[in-house]
């Protein structure tokens, strides 16, 4: 099939902006798929606290990478990448246009341009790192991340311990700063992309990632937390709800305190995200309210 014919359409934007719901109009539209490029909504029991399409929303579209494996097993953006391309070349058969959708913007990196080559990294030293963080916390590691490599630093999410130690892993084990190895070299694919983004006001974002967060606590996601206890220490779990949410299960805040503390983090993450897709990817920002219209209007 050339080129020419094969698009992918995809959907970014921060948490809580209305991506699932205009992705779902997408994919019916032109009777397609949907790729989810969600390094959580993977999960299959990470259900609630990755806000993932509900039963009723995977009727209506075919989606993949939405809990189909789980939590105990391996997954990165490097794994995304060889499995998504993968995928699409079978999709392509069906149909030329396919949907990726997702707030992970290093999954839908990966998957457009694919992954800068990392040296390997000796054990002792990812031991070591993992070790500091357990024992003392993210502090230190992130001042000393902030120290070896600012130009990372400036634009990496420095709430995320697993971004932290990835970069410290190749600066200590090759003296080198991490940003160094980001060359961004893109990869040739044998698709064309557009790249949207969802556009929502600050307020009524917020407005929209408090209640969600309330919603979710209504579904059960406490309970659900509970369950995840043996495995808090895996990747997936170091993130925004699922922490705060362990927390109160040791102790140490209250219930209500719990749910302010993740509303609020959620929404310095969704300001993340969009400083992220503004900084770092080439797309296009549309309003989720008439987002069908405005992405038919741009692909035409």
């Amino acid at each position: 099939m050339p080129i020419e014919n094969k698009t992918v359409i995809v959907i970014g934007g921060p948490t809580g902006s209305g991506k699932t719901t205009l992705a779902i109009q997408l994919a019916k539209h032109f009777n397609c798929s949907i790729i989810s490029a969600d390094a959580r909504q993977v999960f299959r029991e990470l259900k609630i606290g990755s806000a993932a399409p509900n039963e009723e929303e995977l009727k209506l579209a075919t989606h993949y990478f939405i809990g189909d494996r789980a939590v105990s097993q391996p997954f990165n953006a490097g794994m995304f990448e060889q499995e998504a391309i993968n995928l699409l070349d079978n999709l392509f058969f069906q149909n030329n246009i396919q949907i990726v959708c997702g707030g992970s913007g290093l999954y839908i990196s990966a998957l457009l341009n694919g992954m800068d080559e990392m040296p390997e990294i000796p054990k002792e030293i990812r031991d070591s790192l993992n070790k500091r963080w357990k024992e003392e916390g993210l502090v230190d590691l992130r001042a000393e991340l902030i120290a070896k490599d600012p130009s990372f630093a400036s634009q990496a999410d420095l709430d995320n311990p697993q971004r932290i130690i990835r970069a410290l892993e190749i600066i200590n084990a090759t003296g080198q700063p991490y940003s160094s190895f980001r060359k961004k070299t893109v990869k040739e694919r044998n698709f064309k992309t557009y790249y949207f983004a969802t556009d929502v006001n600050r307020e009524e974002l917020y407005n929209n990632i408090n209640k969600r967060t309330l919603k979710m606590m209504e579904q059960g996601w406490l309970a659900e937390t509970e369950a995840l206890q043996p495995y808090r220490h895996l990747n997936a779990l170091q993130t925004v709800g699922y922490k705060e949410l362990f927390q109160h299960l040791d102790g140490i805040s209250s219930l209500d305190e719990t749910i302010a503390l993740i509303q609020q983090n959620t929404r310095r993450y969704a300001k993340r995200q969009v400083t992220w897709l503004k900084n770092q990817a080439p797309a296009i920002w549309i309003n989720p309210a008439n987002g069908l219209d405005e992405i038919l209007k741009k692909i035409d």
